[in-house]
């Protein structure tokens, strides 16, 4: 992600922000033009932004920040809705008269946030979801729930036809971190559920029905298998032995629809970390010539520019360093992965695929897939 200053003060501030600590304006981000704005309230009750003088545009705050305090985008002023665009993705809501319910939700549509950031920078297609058989992206936050007779009514995140559903626990650190501990994962976040699940999204837009279906199959493997019988097969006897040598993941193994999830979710993690690297100016200019050693230009913001075999050469670099930190801290590995050369092929694919779109390749496209109905847990 790039640095973002208060368009005030030039004080540095975060994505998250909703006032600057140095001038105290209130900030907003503006989606469209990528900056966190200060912005002023005027008479006629609309925002403006002191960037753009007396011919200002008018904003007004999502509604989602002026009434929830859960969102921090601005809208322009003549939108129709009251929603910035990544809280009209969101179809479902928790309760909010549920203890902590309200709190979860914020952590949801931050990650969210973050999560759409990273398609937009990557020039993926985004739009909302209108009718459940049209392409288009839409979310639910459910919480389990106890049924008439005592049963419980689980709630599974997963992707079904451009609809991502996240289970409201996955934003509560503890039962997140018993889910890791019980699933035997080296990392569990709520952003990264959000990637995953985007992947599942992604494949149906980008590679079903497509000219890159067959080079899929041969990347990832046929994802015609049952995957019913996949699941049933991977939690009753977990991945074989050394699977690192294939997959990002030992649930990547499990199919190869969630194996290109997996690995897609690792190249969004991979693109924002490097993003963030580039615009702080990280460099590595260690002593030994032998030592990893990394200096980012100023494309390194572009990830549609960044060579693939470079950007797996910075993100060595990267990634060796801040386990370094990690460990120097007390912590476990920030990175608990490893890039083997299958890997590595894996998030070639999605790179050329994401370039592709980005510069506007065209690819056969025979129809939009209802096919896929898929969970993470």
């Amino acid at each position: 992600m790039q640095t973002f200053h208060c368009t005030h003060c030039q004080n540095l501030v975060f994505f998250e922000n909703v006032r600057c600590l140095k001038c105290e304006r209130a900030l907003a981000y503006i989606a469209n033009r990528r900056i966190m704005a200060a912005l002023q309230q005027g008479t006629d009750g609309f925002w403006r932004c002191e960037l753009d003088g007396e011919t200002a545009q008018p904003y007004k705050l999502c509604a989602n920040y002026s009434e929830q305090n859960i969102c921090n985008w601005a809208v322009p002023a003549d939108d129709p809705k009251a929603l910035c665009f990544s809280c009209r993705l969101t179809r479902v809501i928790p309760e909010l008269t549920q203890a902590g319910n309200k709190e979860a939700w914020y952590r949801l549509e931050v990650a969210k946030r973050r999560m759409l950031y990273t398609l937009v920078t990557l020039q993926l297609p985004l739009e909302a979801k209108i009718g459940s058989e049209t392409p288009g992206l839409a979310f639910e936050f459910l919480k389990d729930s106890i049924k008439p007779n005592g049963d419980k009514n689980r709630v599974f995140t997963g992707h079904d036809n451009g609809l991502i559903t996240i289970n409201l626990a996955e934003a509560d650190d503890v039962q997140r971190e018993k889910q890791r501990l019980q699933q035997n994962e080296p990392y569990r976040t709520l952003l990264g559920h959000f990637r995953h699940e985007i992947g599942h999204y992604y494949w149906d837009r980008l590679i079903q029905g497509s000219s890159r279906l067959e080079n899929f199959r041969q990347v990832f493997g046929d994802e015609r298998a049952s995957y019913e019988d996949a699941l049933k097969h991977h939690y009753e006897y977990g991945p074989p032995q050394n699977w690192e040598r294939e997959y990002i993941s030992a649930y990547a193994n499990m199919h190869p629809w969630e194996d290109w999830a997996e690995s897609w979710a690792h190249f969004l993690h991979m693109t924002d970390a490097l993003e963030t690297a580039g615009a702080t100016g990280f460099s590595l200019n260690p002593n030994r010539q032998d030592e990893p050693s990394v200096a980012f230009r100023p494309e390194s913001n572009s990830p549609n520019r960044r060579h693939f075999d470079h950007m797996i050469d910075q993100w060595g670099a990267l990634t060796y360093a801040i386990n370094n930190f990690s460990r120097g801290l007390g912590l476990p590995d920030n990175y608990p992965f490893v890039l083997s050369p299958r890997v590595i092929e894996k998030l070639r694919f999605i790179w050329e695929a994401t370039r592709d779109v980005a510069n506007g390749v065209q690819v056969q496209v025979q129809s939009f897939s209802t096919a896929q109905g898929t969970n993470s847990l």
